[in-house]
């Protein structure tokens, strides 16, 4: 009974310290102003178009960027161009859970889904995680390590079960911490992209 008290405690400071940490990056970064934003995350893609993983990768899911996030969204169109498979997360209901989707035509396919997110429209297929190459994943803050600090949802947590393929985190500068505070469901990420940074996960 003791150690039962004992681990809700540490779980419990855990989350108040995830809170805080979410609190403190994410008032950082809504005092960047919009024009740097727009800089940071055209950098932040150049970068990615550089990497050898990007180049090799043939089926990428992307992430529909929300205001405060940085914008990979121009890449997706050009992953289309060359050939590459993208997919996007799409929301269900009944599972409360999120399910890969390929995308064909962003103009068509898409629709505004759960959290005013964009998602793929009904009619694109659910294909297995499993046979992605690349996930780009948002979040609140990451660190050096490859932990990931999300809203708080679990929802990507969720997604990357099972996956085996290479993750990479996308954030501005001012969302690389020092450390993040973990729980045993947190998923780590490969790599982490950032407009000046290239990280990857040190073991």
């Amino acid at each position: 009974m003791h150690s039962r008290s004992c681990c809700e405690q540490m779980q419990n400071t855990i989350q108040v310290a995830k809170w805080l940490l979410r609190n403190e990056v994410s008032t950082v970064v809504k005092r960047m102003e919009p024009s740097e934003r727009i800089t940071a995350s055209a950098r932040a893609r150049v970068l990615l178009e550089g990497q050898t993983l990007w180049r090799k990768a043939q089926r990428i899911l992307f992430f529909a960027p929300l205001p405060d996030e940085l914008d990979v969204w121009p890449l997706l169109t050009a992953a289309l161009s060359a050939a590459k498979k993208v997919a996007l997360p799409r929301f269900v209901t009944s599972t409360n859970t999120y399910e890969v989707c390929q995308v064909h035509e962003p103009a068509l396919d898409l629709q505004v889904g759960r959290f005013g997110i964009r998602e793929p429209r009904g009619s694109c297929v659910a294909i297995p995680s499993n046979g992605l190459d690349l996930v780009l994943v948002p979040g609140v803050a990451f660190d050096l390590q490859g932990s990931r600090l999300g809203r708080g949802k679990g929802y990507y947590d969720q997604l990357l079960q099972g996956f085996h393929g290479t993750t990479c985190g996308v954030a501005f500068d001012q969302q690389i911490v020092r450390k993040i505070p973990v729980e045993p469901h947190d998923m780590c990420v490969n790599f982490v992209l950032t407009p000046t940074r290239w990280i990857e996960r040190k073991p």
